[in-house]
């Protein structure tokens, strides 16, 4: 599906999900080669830049949703940029541009042709685009606000598996700027340097890796904060297991030597205390009442358990 969006500089084409008649229609109205050509016709698996005369190719990978499961996953955007013209090519639909394609719709039914130039365009598509990503990263962080409700209610175990999945997450998502930041760069250096707009670009260009970075350092304070949550969450698992590990300990503590006092009345010898006696069983059930309260007191005067 082509979506075309005239403005008063050139024009923008944004293709959906294309075939292999629409990449050769568009490709023969803006003159584009063979091999931008071949680019746009299938997926390519890493961000990729290419330079072709009078035009440039950057291939990008944004993370969003992943549907059903909820996971982060990849998607790609293909840039062809000349001066008077865009062209966006996307194998899915990607809700960033499906909504800036929605807003310029509605300023040409009120406004007509916008006033636009080439650049600025650009740069409101990368805008869109990390605002989106920036939005997704939040998203996720949400979720901390529940893993931490989990943590203090006694519930680390379960906040363990929470937290890897949202490290995870975050990880997916700081991985994809890197791998942009150098052909974005390449890519925004190659239009200033062979001058395809004018003096004004230079800004344009800022705030487009401004965006990008703004998003990075969000995702990696995100990330951070997940990292220390995941700190404070083992030191509350490690603490509850200790305490558990110390309570069993002060327990065998007392019931061992009960344990040994009945082992020792239960040998078969004659010459055994209290074997005779009628009151032999509760005399030495005394006994063993008598040492566990000794070692209670002892547990309890060292403070073993709090």
């Amino acid at each position: 599906m082509i979506f075309r969006h005239e403005y008063v500089d050139g024009v923008w084409i944004d293709i959906e999900q294309p075939d292999e008649n629409e990449i050769r229609e568009i490709a023969r109205e803006f003159s584009i080669n063979e091999r931008i050509e071949r680019e746009l016709l299938s997926p390519t698996p890493i961000p990729t830049m290419a330079g072709a005369g009078d035009m440039l190719l950057l291939v990008l990978h944004f993370p969003t949703h992943g549907g059903e499961d909820g996971e982060t996953k990849s998607q790609e955007i293909d840039f062809v940029v000349g001066k008077k013209f865009i062209v966006t090519v996307r194998y899915e639909i990607i809700a960033p541009l499906h909504h800036l394609k929605k807003l310029l719709e509605a300023q040409v039914l009120v406004e007509g042709k916008a006033r636009i130039t080439t650049d600025a365009l650009l740069e409101t598509l990368f805008a869109h685009l990390y605002t989106s990503t920036r939005d997704h990263a939040n998203h996720v962080a949400e979720n901390l606000g529940r893993v931490e409700k989990q943590m203090f209610d006694g519930r680390e175990k379960e906040a363990v598996r929470a937290i890897s999945n949202i490290s995870r997450e975050f990880l997916h998502v700081e991985a994809a700027l890197a791998n942009q930041e150098e052909p974005l760069r390449r890519f925004l250096a190659a239009l200033s340097e062979n001058a395809f707009f004018g003096h004004a670009f230079s800004a344009h260009m800022q705030r487009a890796l401004a965006e990008r970075t703004l998003t990075e350092r969000l995702v990696k304070t995100q990330r951070a904060v997940a990292t220390e949550m995941r700190e404070t969450n083992n030191a509350l698992l490690n603490a509850k297991q200790n305490e558990i590990i110390k309570i069993l300990t002060v327990v065998s503590f007392v019931f061992l030597p009960l344990a040994l006092i009945a082992k020792i009345f239960a040998m078969k010898i004659k010459s055994m205390p209290f074997v005779d006696d009628p009151n032999g069983f509760w005399i030495i059930l005394g006994i063993m009442f008598f040492v566990a309260a000794v070692l209670t007191f002892y547990v309890s005067r060292k403070r073993w358990i709090s």
